[in-house]
């Protein structure tokens, strides 16, 4: 009986997601409250005004941040990989070294916007504003796509996405 419980306890433990969403913390950033290192995993921050907040290092994943107002706000190091940022405004965010992996930019406002050392494979800019967004290479970008109407500094390209 001790065996059986003990390999029921351990099937529990291997069945629950090592890193879901924590709600308390998505509470509190869906009010207006920075929260740097978070685990807002899948949280909606959808038409949200979360401008100049803190966000360093938090676990964004899944996240919906379309039409999300998150000007200065600071995403370095975050983890945004598969987010959806339609038509968010981003102006002058630090996404330095922010892993943006298959994420949905488009129609995203980036002016101002760090992206230096950002992860970009996948993402779609489509349509986005980033003319004067700053860091980014040629490097970064060839992973990424875009169309016609996105908006890039001087110089750099995309591939039209498929």
């Amino acid at each position: 009986m001790k065996a059986l419980l003990t390999l029921i306890a351990v099937a529990a433990a291997v069945a629950l997601p090592a890193s879901a969403q924590n709600p308390a913390q998505i509470h509190r950033a869906a009010g207006g409250a920075s929260c740097p290192g978070c685990n807002l995993f899948q949280a909606d921050f959808g038409n949200k005004e979360l401008k100049g907040k803190n966000f360093a290092g938090a676990r964004l994943r899944q996240a919906d941040l379309s039409a999300a107002v998150l000007n200065h706000s600071n995403f370095a190091r975050a983890d945004l990989r598969d987010v959806n940022a339609y038509g968010a405004l981003f102006s002058s965010a630090n996404l330095a070294g922010a892993d943006l992996t298959n994420a949905s930019f488009v129609g995203t406002y980036l002016e101002g916007a760090n992206l230096a050392g950002a992860k970009l494979a996948g993402t779609n800019f489509s349509g986005a504003e980033m003319s004067r967004a700053r860091g980014l290479t040629q490097a970064q970008l060839s992973g990424a796509c875009g169309d016609a109407s996105t908006q890039l500094p001087r110089g750099l390209r995309l591939r039209a996405c498929s």
